[in-house]
């Protein structure tokens, strides 16, 4: 066994009282005692090309034990994709602990699939100065690569200077995969299939290194396009596309 291996085992026994989760065992929309949306066609500070919609479930169901967050192309509000953002803002909100969400990716160039962190009340200031965690990012034109990344104040991609990290493996897209974070008071840990491949230690300097000392809820969305997704341009032909999630469980 690998030496991160072990350690997720160490991990898991840990946190492994389970504080949160959906298991996606229902039929139909997002349970709402656990799932908001964020809705909208504005670009999203990034140029995308997606709206994302709410409580439809065109665009994000539940179905066989499986929410799928579903992007379509189609003429919506002055935007031609549409897609989900859903976010557990103020029906889940921890600071520190251990998540695992178990997904597949969906295919195409232009699609950007993310599993993510934001701060709940962003006490230090607007972004970056509050933080944000990537648990995973993927990108279609890179099929075999996932992201692991902090931004803070100090380390952003506006600056680049963001910490970030990759790994690969060659069947994101077609194979469910886990994907976890371990945020502790003095380092954050992403791993995938229990394989740690990204750390950010706490520098203990200012909230401009680490601000992540307060509440953090998830998100789970797919954009279209993008100044990082849509890089190679949009594939319109690989429509409609999902990313597949079958679990989100959160520990402490």
């Amino acid at each position: 066994m690998c030496i991160s291996a072990t350690l997720f085992i160490d991990l898991q026994a840990q946190y492994s009282q389970l504080v949160w989760s959906d298991e996606f065992n229902y039929t139909g929309l997002p349970d709402s005692s656990k799932w908001s949306y964020d809705t909208g066609g504005n670009g999203w500070g990034n140029n995308e090309l997606q709206y994302y919609t709410a409580q439809r479930e065109e665009n994000a169901q539940v179905e066989n034990g499986v929410l799928r967050i579903r992007v379509l192309r189609e003429d919506y509000k002055g935007s031609k994709f549409t897609s989900a953002r859903l976010v557990t803002k103020n029906k889940g909100d921890w600071k520190y602990g251990r998540l695992e969400i178990r997904a597949k990716m969906p295919k195409g160039v232009g699609l950007w699939p993310a599993i993510w962190m934001l701060p709940t009340d962003w006490e230090y200031g607007d972004w970056p100065q509050s933080g944000e965690i990537d648990v995973m990012e993927h990108v279609g034109y890179l099929p075999d690569s996932v992201f692991g990344t902090v931004h803070t104040a100090a380390y952003n991609h506006t600056m680049g200077t963001q910490k970030t990290k990759s790994t690969s493996r060659k069947d994101l897209e077609s194979v469910f995969h886990v994907y976890a974070l371990k945020w502790e008071e003095d380092r954050i840990r992403v791993f995938i299939d229990g394989e740690q491949y990204f750390e950010f230690p706490n520098e203990r300097r200012s909230s401009k290194e680490w601000p992540f000392d307060k509440r953090f809820h998830l998100l789970l969305n797919v954009a279209v396009g993008g100044n990082w997704g849509g890089k190679m341009g949009v594939d319109s032909s690989v429509f409609p596309q999902s990313m597949e999630v079958d679990y989100v469980r959160v520990y402490r």
